[in-house]
């Protein structure tokens, strides 16, 4: 289960208030998505083909990540250590969707309210 955008225990890091369903395009990066529900009880839902407003944080998400990977980047040229750096500058970095605050920002106010699930 190689693969840069769902490693089980990343996903079982996530807080368990927010740990209740996870949505993914229909990449060859989810092909073992079974395998991620089964290690974590998360159940995975695929986008519907077709469908690109099912996909808009997905594809936006794809967009910034070939800042740093190219589209045809052996993954294996990078180590641990660097794809953890792309996810923590992608995870700090402002997103005018958020209002300019960052997806960490974002992450913390939602562990810190009182219903995770609302905010």
């Amino acid at each position: 289960m190689a693969s840069i955008t769902a490693r089980p225990a990343e996903v079982l890091g996530i807080s368990p208030q927010l740990q209740r369903t996870l949505t993914w395009g229909r990449g060859r990066e989810m092909a073992k998505h079974q395998a991620i529900t089964t290690e974590t009880g998360m159940p995975v839902y695929l986008c519907k083909p077709r469908s690109a407003w099912q996909r808009g944080a997905n594809e936006n998400t794809n967009r910034l990540l070939r800042q740093y990977l190219p589209k045809d980047a052996d993954l294996r040229t990078f180590s641990q250590a660097d794809l953890d750096a792309i996810a923590h500058e992608l995870n700090h970095r402002p997103r005018k969707t958020h209002g300019y605050r960052t997806p960490a920002e974002i992450y913390a106010g939602l562990l810190n309210s009182g219903d995770a699930l609302t905010a």
